[in-house]
């Protein structure tokens, strides 16, 4: 198993018994819905998600992104390496990718029931880019990415069992 140099994680409660949550989860698209809206830490741009059919149900699903920053092509390729339906999920990227502040990762999510529902934990373990530009601008911005990262994933999830009537995407 691969280690990393740097890693971030948050947890929290969810409204919504384990597998409501993996359900949701399980789903790439909902996962991953901070990376294709624009905002301050994605320098205004968004990417665009690609999945195979399965939305990354299963191991050895293949998924990524891509998107433009500031007129650089951005990439990542990503592979999901394990699943235990409902209480976690771990996915890897495939190759170094081609991002501003961090390079290879790793990232997971586990739940834990509770009685009144659920405990979220989103990691993601990551090196710094390889190339010098994006190291060095890893080494300022890295860390904290990472941790707006997986926070976007909890914040995300809870958001989604907050809202009425809310619907499990299939």
């Amino acid at each position: 198993m691969r280690t990393y140099d740097h890693a971030a994680e948050e947890t929290g409660g969810i409204d919504a018994p384990v597998e409501t949550v993996f359900a949701f989860l399980d789903d790439q698209a909902n996962l991953s819905s901070h990376m294709s809206k624009s905002s301050p830490m994605m320098f205004g741009t968004t990417m665009s998600l690609h999945m195979e059919a399965d939305h990354t149900r299963s191991v050895g699903s293949r998924f990524g992104f891509v998107g433009k920053a500031f007129g650089v092509p951005l990439r990542v390729e990503e592979i999901v390496t394990a699943r235990t339906p409902p209480l976690s999920k771990a996915w890897a990227t495939t190759a170094e990718p081609v991002l501003w502040v961090i390079g290879a990762y790793a990232m997971s999510f586990d739940l834990i029931p509770r009685e009144d529902g659920s405990t979220l934990k989103v990691q993601i373990d990551y090196d710094l880019p390889r190339a010098p530009l994006p190291r060095l601008l890893g080494v300022f911005f890295g860390g904290f990415y990472a941790r707006w990262c997986v926070g976007q994933m909890l914040n995300d999830a809870k958001r989604h069992f907050a809202l009425p009537n809310h619907v499990v995407a299939s």
